[in-house]
């Protein structure tokens, strides 16, 4: 009986849909593959009437040109400010200037206070780039059999996915890349894709809100 419940047990991984992470590349268990392009953002608010125009016209033509799906994601977070007022302490107390002191010191407080009174929050947009290389794979498997013996464990395409098999996916994939980061450039919207490393972070503290990967 505890053995049965014991395998009934499911840890936090189990429910994580992400399978891999290769260079700018996230392999799902669903055996498709994710790109992530970090994006700037612009203050609509502070545009002439004919440039929140010129920029609405741009999103449209933008939007019309991506003929495959993408996923559009606003992450909002609690600003941490610990390090930055860290640092004010610590010029504060290298000023020789007993009245640069006093006035950084009560700049710092001023700064703590503002942030317990009020949430200040920190936004980063995403756009999810995806392509689908199980599609492709059941396309030349060997008819109707191969398809659905795909379908059927994708995340088995997902863990077998060779290196070779993955640069030739990544080209068309970094195709799709290529295209959105043409489309939004008439935006003034600035793009970075993500690699392992910021890969990696980003989803931790998706998964983790709060903490930090050590």
């Amino acid at each position: 009986m505890a053995d049965q419940n014991k395998a009934k047990l499911q840890t936090t991984k189990d429910f994580v849909a992400i399978s891999d992470v290769r260079d700018s590349v996230v392999v799902l268990k669903s055996g498709s593959l994710r790109s992530i392009i970090e994006v700037s953002s612009i203050n609509f608010d502070l545009k002439s009437a004919e440039e929140q125009t010129a920029i609405v016209q741009s999103f449209q033509n933008f939007i019309n040109s991506v003929d495959f799906p993408i996923q559009i994601i606003v992450t909002s977070r609690k600003l941490d400010i610990g390090p930055y007022l860290k640092t004010l302490d610590t010029l504060s107390e290298r000023l020789k200037n007993e009245l640069l002191r006093i006035q950084a010191v009560e700049y710092s407080r001023f700064i703590k206070g503002l942030t317990e009174l009020a949430n200040i929050m920190s936004k980063k947009f995403y756009i999810s780039v995806p392509f689908y290389p199980v599609e492709v794979a059941t396309q030349s498997a060997g008819g109707f059999l191969g398809a659905l013996k795909n379908a059927i464990s994708p995340s088995k395409f997902a863990s077998r996915l060779s290196d070779e098999d993955l640069e030739n996916f990544k080209i068309q994939l970094n195709q799709r890349i290529d295209l959105i980061r043409q489309g939004i450039s008439g935006l003034g919207i600035e793009t970075k894709v993500l690699q392992k490393e910021e890969l990696t972070n980003l989803f931790y503290s998706y998964y983790n809100p709060g903490q930090k990967l050590s």
